[in-house]
């Protein structure tokens, strides 16, 4: 130490002795009276008070020490940090209309982790943590006909939710069929995302499970903190997978991984009954989020519409010689999709965020299911299904 090496000079030069063979000054010389004083007090002083000697309390106003701050230039602290995790939810509040409840306080809420209740140590009405937002549209072979509505009413989110309260969110573009297909990355610019809808061709087989296990993989997992950042995919298809090499299940976990929420609106035609749905319902209620269905519910019945429902009319049950896909079906058609995508960017906008540190802080690698209440009768609750209790990668 190099208390030890002072403490060692003074005796040197105290005794008399020199330095460099003898030659160097008496050690009066070298040092004041006050000098050596003060070394022969050091040297007195026990070892254990310097290595020993706690950290200065912090001062009022001054950052707390061991946050994860990183040390200055040359510092020699080696203490450990430890991160305080904090689990954030974003949380939909609808009522009985669909429409978002915005009135509520953090007293009207309660959160569960496995069960159990959790202390909300933060409560955000706005502004809102920013959107990771990734449009999936099908465009298999069996979507053809409904391409141009699809583009249209993408084109239409994309400028809502890009421009909207001059926000921080970003949307990427993915298509599939066969394969997936990134065709954008993130970017906040509604006029890029717009060039590349406009040019979207349909082809293909549906590998609905792909596109999904691959957007939470490869983008969202990437897309930053999900303590800072809310993620979700809309994903526009008929619910039919037929050539995906990974399963239902597999989406959904690398989903929940992700902490991802889904909303899924079906493409499907009218007055058909579609196995498909029941897969888009289930994608949404085991991810937080909510399955659209604007075409369920006919346009029409009669010619006025342009339209007659399945099974009516012989031929005409297949909207042949009707006008199906001109005129005032048409318009409906894009209203029908432009609504469903409106509810989901008006609900993504009209969110609470809270925040809880879980009671149970063991970093084990366990998935956790989270489920929200309020305290109001009829409103429907919808939030990201749980999260996996892993360690902060470096």
């Amino acid at each position: 130490m190099r208390v030890r090496r002072l403490c060692s000079l003074s005796r040197l030069l105290g005794a008399g002795g020199g330095l460099n063979g003898g030659l160097a000054p008496p050690a009066h010389r070298l040092l004041p009276a006050a000098s050596c004083l003060l070394l022969s007090v050091i040297c007195s002083l026990p070892t254990a008070v310097f290595a020993q000697t706690p950290d200065p309390k912090p001062t009022a106003g001054a950052p707390a020490q061991g946050n994860g701050a990183p040390s200055q230039p040359g510092s020699t602290d080696r203490r450990i940090r430890v991160r305080v995790q904090v689990v954030s939810v974003p949380v939909s509040v609808l009522d009985k209309r669909g429409l978002p409840v915005i009135d509520l306080s953090q007293n009207d809420f309660r959160v569960y982790e496995n069960g159990k209740l959790q202390t909300i140590k933060y409560f955000v009405r706005e502004p809102l943590p920013p959107l990771r937002i990734g449009l999936i549209l099908d465009t298999s072979n069996s979507v053809r006909p409904q391409m141009p509505f699809e583009k249209d009413a993408a084109s239409q989110f994309v400028f809502d939710m890009l421009e909207v309260r001059a926000s921080k969110n970003l949307i990427f573009l993915q298509t599939f069929d066969a394969t997936s297909s990134v065709v954008q990355d993130f970017t906040d610019d509604p006029e890029v995302l717009n060039d590349k809808i406009r040019a979207l061709k349909a082809g293909g087989g549906k590998a609905l499970y792909d596109a999904i296990y691959y957007a939470c993989k490869e983008k969202m997992l990437n897309s930053g903190s999900p303590e800072q950042l809310r993620r979700v995919l809309v994903v526009i298809s008929d619910g039919i997978d037929v050539q995906s090499h990974h399963t239902f299940d597999e989406a959904i976990s690398m989903a929940h991984r992700a902490e991802t929420v889904i909303y899924l609106i079906a493409n499907g035609r009218y007055g058909f009954t579609n196995p498909g749905d029941v897969v888009l319902e289930d994608l949404a209620r085991r991810t937080g989020g909510a399955a659209f269905f604007p075409f369920r519910q006919a346009v029409g019945s009669d010619l006025e519409t342009g339209y007659l429902s399945h099974g009516q009319i012989g031929d005409t049950s297949q909207n042949k010689g009707l006008g199906a896909e001109t005129g005032r079906f048409s318009a409906e058609k894009l209203v029908r999709l432009a609504e469903a995508l409106e509810s989901i960017g008006r609900e993504l906008n009209d969110q609470y965020s809270l925040g809880y540190t879980p009671a149970n802080d063991a970093v084990d690698g366990t998935y956790r299911a989270i489920r929200v209440e309020v305290a109001r009768k009829g409103v429907q609750v919808r939030t990201k299904a749980g999260y996996f209790a892993t360690a902060e990668q470096p």
